[in-house]
């Protein structure tokens, strides 16, 4: 995995004994009725793996999750191309996935939903009678109620999310965003984090998620004998090097972030053979029309620049679309005298807290941040920037180089403070306390009414029981 969330949770269900139930990333036809999530132990928890519906897999995920969600939720509803076909399917699956989650309920269950996939899940599991606490984090951003407006059945949809006990989000704003939404478009009374709808009463608040930060300084410093690492420190030369670790996504700033090295190499040509930038950007969501474009639009701009600065032995961007382990990642991180994470939006951005965090003590490098990412609330001693300001962007980078040792070790040394008060563990634990508090404050009603009807009759794509 390169780097982010998948990583970052995975050590906490090894060491809370959860189970987190995901999907297997395969898919299965309605014909098989009898499916089994596939489970593997992870220390003292557990991943459990299931096959989805083939028959709605791909309006769900693709459809309205990642064409109308995702751009909504980074303030890009320009790009938001969906169907009814697609939301039917995204609720279907979460439907699907409500049924299946019953196979792990006990008296003492309390169920955590991550993420955007899976915004109505809590209100299916209502519906089939699940009184346990039942909680929703949001990992991406939320924003105002004027864009969250541009996606189809947005009023059904977040009322279902109502069902939740306890609502969390990355940041204050998020959460205020979301609140401001209940205001305007549903008419609901937000008192100090708190709304009542039909399904009773919700909490919401904000838990910023953090990382193992122990582990990953660890991962960083055992990783300097790795053949990748090595080889990397090696092909330096005595250059400095930048690094930037992406998916490839139009939030994530990348063809800015590029453009900005080619400025800096136009406004200081002395930097050349001086500095190059590691930028490792694994491909997603491939059959999405604006990403498919986003990947042709990102190689073009490197063979540009390269083309353009580059020389016979030395090229300023070196551009991998491959993944790399956590302790190589922190390898990398640790060699780059600059990390680069420069979104337009993101939710918290993990890999600016592993970049601190894989730091060498007395030679940390520096981090230049967007003050867009819900990581610039915490880590105000990076360098913050405006991602969409080529220029200011180039200069952060100029002065993220030349900065001297100690205002380096000053800057890492308050950043390394707000990561140990906001470790992952206490993320985890945070949430759970607060999912018990909130649920204490009365049962959920059982609100039938807010599941939508598709036709004249809704069938159940599996038994009841059956999958996850």
């Amino acid at each position: 995995m390169t780097g982010g969330l998948a990583a970052a949770l995975l050590p906490v269900v090894e060491k809370s004994g959860a189970i987190w139930v995901g999907s297997s990333g395969r898919v299965r036809d309605g014909a098989h009725k009898d499916l089994f999530p596939q489970i593997e132990s992870l220390g003292a928890g557990a991943i459990a793996l299931l096959d989805l519906p083939a028959a709605h897999y791909g309006g769900y995920y693709e459809g309205f999750a990642n064409s109308a969600l995702w751009p909504a939720l980074h303030s890009r509803p320009d790009l938001i191309r969906v169907s009814n076909e697609d939301y039917k399917s995204y609720r279907e699956v979460n439907a699907f996935m409500a049924r299946a989650l019953l196979r792990f309920r006990k008296p003492d269950t309390a169920f955590w939903i991550q993420d955007y996939h899976f915004l109505a899940l809590g209100a299916e599991l209502r519906e089939l009678d699940v009184r346990q606490p039942i909680g929703f984090f949001l990992h991406t951003p939320w924003p105002a109620a004027s864009v969250i407006n541009g996606v189809p059945n947005h009023r059904e949809l977040i009322g279902a999310m109502l069902a939740y006990d306890l609502i969390g989000f990355q940041t204050e704003d998020d959460c205020e965003n979301f609140a401001e939404y209940l205001r305007s478009e549903l008419g609901l009374d937000v008192d100090d984090g708190v709304v009542t709808s039909s399904y009773g009463t919700s909490r919401l608040a904000a838990f910023p998620i953090g990382i193992d930060v122990d582990a990953f300084a660890q991962y960083a410093a055992r990783a300097a004998s790795h053949p990748d690492v090595s080889r990397l420190r090696m092909s330096l030369h005595g250059e400095k090097l930048a690094i930037g670790v992406d998916r490839v996504d139009y939030s994530k700033g990348l063809v800015n972030r590029i453009s900005a090295f080619d400025r800096l190499f136009t406004m200081q040509p002395q930097l050349k053979r001086a500095v190059s930038l590691l930028q490792i950007a694994t491909p997603s969501r491939g059959a999405i029309e604006a990403y498919g474009n986003l990947q042709a639009e990102l190689s073009k701009l490197v063979t540009d620049v390269n083309g353009r600065h580059g020389e016979v032995d030395w090229a300023p961007i070196r551009y991998l679309s491959k993944g790399f382990s956590q302790t190589v990642l922190a390898g990398f991180y640790r060699t780059a005298q600059v990390g680069v994470v420069t979104p337009f939006y993101d939710g918290m951005n993990l890999v600016a807290k592993e970049y601190v965090a894989a730091q060498n003590p007395a030679d940390p490098g520096v981090l230049v941040l967007s003050k867009f990412a819900g990581a610039a609330n915490e880590l105000d001693t990076a360098l913050l920037v405006n991602p969409h300001d080529v220029d200011s962007l180039a200069r952060a980078i100029s002065t993220a180089l030349t900065m001297p040792a100690s205002e380096r070790r000053m800057r890492w040394e308050a950043m390394m403070v707000k990561l140990r008060a906001g470790t992952i563990q206490q993320w985890f634990a945070d949430f759970v306390d607060a999912l018990e508090e909130a649920h204490t404050l009365g049962d959920k009603k059982l609100v039938a009414a807010v599941k939508p009807v598709y036709g004249p009759t809704v069938r159940p794509l599996y038994s009841v029981g059956a999958g996850r």
